[in-house]
């Protein structure tokens, strides 16, 4: 028999909203992207329990939360929020690039060849 408030990793996941679907949540555990206390684990059945820390690797985000409870359905967004606290870093300003797209008039089709010329000469592309 299982110890109260222990909960499986897939289900939890799920449950606090952090992938879409269970399945999703069990190939993400054996994908090797989830840690528990610091330690890898590659099983959907593995159990969480309340003050474990998890380290989530999604696609671009590492994402660090502590389990606050086991979840008991797969509710709204704010319902899921209460199962855990977001220990995550801000991102850096590396992560979040300050380079903006050129600007052009709206409807004024592709770039010519000098524009293109221009911009790489710009971006240092010679």
């Amino acid at each position: 028999m299982l110890a109260a408030g222990r909960q499986r990793i897939d289900k939890w996941l799920f449950f606090a909203r952090a992938v879409k679907s269970r399945s999703l949540a069990a190939r993400l555990v054996t994908g090797g992207r989830v840690r528990i206390n610091r330690d890898k684990i590659t099983q959907a059945s593995d159990q969480v329990k309340p003050g474990d820390v998890l380290t989530i690797t999604l696609e671009r985000r590492i994402l660090v939360w502590k389990v606050l409870a086991p979840g008991t359905r797969r509710g709204p967004a704010v319902e899921a929020q209460t199962l855990y606290e977001d220990l995550s870093p801000a991102p850096s300003k590396e992560e979040t690039p300050d380079i903006a797209a050129p600007l052009r008039d709206s409807g004024s089709g592709r770039p010519t060849k000098k524009e293109r010329r221009l911009t790489d000469r710009l971006l240092g592309r010679d």
